[in-house]
């Protein structure tokens, strides 16, 4: 079927497969749209249809609440056609990066599952054909038995790879993460699209990394460090990465973190932020190369990065608030530009 999608810049034609989602059917065929989350629950992907033919896949959605109903719009990522239509993006949309990655969907198996705290869950999988990624970035998964996508970050690293590596939170009454602490994983099939997202990780800009990471949002922040060592880049660019935890016993990844701060002693450093707890003695801890404070973590990175951001681009990943914190804190004291500020929000 024939999709038109029309923004103020331009008017695109694309070929729109039964059951694509438009959002995809549109970053599929490379269209700059507007998205954030891709889930439904932030509302960044909205857009304006008259047609009938445009089934909303989750009414309940989230991102619902920041949408106009007596306007025709809609959300792209929970929007699917069902016969020719055309659809109206409002705002100017951003040129896209010049080292895009066009997204696309892959058939993948779930080959590992581990359990790497009470609430956190690390899982693998293969994917039926490679995929490139910028670190950085993740990708929408939907398990079977589930109703829709959830997005994750890539762990790992690689131009090419059909390994992918992701970290998951529990969260109660969550049909993925349920899913996922259960018993029938390793062996399942899952649908997944992407590479998606634009905070991304670019040795090339020649910058110091920040890295400000609340619980499973160090996923993408063990992307960029693997890129960033696969390429040297912290033997003349300091790299400076907070993690936020309530406790010690929420933490995960010590070991790789460990691991990659002996790697860059003189250029790296860690710092592991309790919220909820008293900082221990590094000397008394498994890993006594790292840094361990108390406080929430943007607290933390803004008290140990005074007078530090000169050449620095600042990653931020995690809760709401958290990412919300940081921000200010980049923004205002740290003095940088928007574009060297680059988050992802977890809803």
């Amino acid at each position: 079927m024939n999709l038109t999608i029309r923004t103020k810049e331009a008017t695109h034609q694309v070929e729109c497969a039964e059951g694509d989602r438009i959002l995809f059917a549109g970053l599929r065929a490379g269209i700059a749209l507007p998205y954030e989350c891709a889930t439904g629950t932030c509302g960044t992907c909205k857009a304006r249809t008259r047609s009938p033919d445009v089934e909303d896949l989750w009414p309940e959605a989230p991102g619902r609440v920041y949408l106009k109903a007596e306007r025709g719009e809609i959300l792209m990522c929970q929007a699917r056609a069902h016969g020719d239509c055309e659809i109206l993006v409002p705002g100017r949309p951003a040129a896209p990066p010049t080292d895009r990655i066009a997204p696309d969907e892959r058939a993948a198996s779930v080959v590992a599952a581990k359990s790497l705290t009470h609430d956190v869950m690390s899982f693998s999988v293969e994917l039926d054909r490679p995929i490139g990624f910028h670190a950085g970035q993740f990708m929408v998964v939907e398990a079977p038995g589930t109703v829709g996508f959830r997005a994750y970050s890539m762990v790992n690293y690689a131009e090419q790879t059909t390994s992918l590596d992701f970290v998951v939170k529990r969260k109660p009454g969550g049909e993925f993460s349920e899913w996922l602490f259960g018993d029938q994983v390793v062996g399942a099939s899952l649908r997944l699209f992407g590479p998606l997202g634009r905070a991304t990780f670019h040795p090339e800009e020649h910058k110091d990394l920040l890295c400000i990471a609340g619980g499973s949002g160090i996923a993408g922040m063990m992307s960029m460090l693997a890129r960033g060592f696969r390429d040297g880049y912290f033997s003349n660019h300091r790299g400076r990465v907070f993690f936020g935890v309530r406790t010690m016993q929420d933490a995960f990844f010590l070991d790789e973190l460990s691991r990659l701060q002996s790697m860059a002693p003189e250029h790296l450093r860690i710092t592991v932020a309790l919220s909820e707890e008293d900082a221990p003695d590094a000397e008394s801890t498994p890993y006594p190369n790292l840094t361990y404070a108390s406080g929430m973590v943007h607290q933390v990175a803004a008290e140990q990065m005074k007078g530090s951001y000169e050449n620095t681009i600042a990653f931020v990943a995690g809760p709401a608030p958290m990412v919300d914190g940081a921000i200010r804190i980049l923004i205002l004291e740290g003095r940088l530009p928007a574009g060297d500020i680059r988050y992802d929000k977890f809803s």
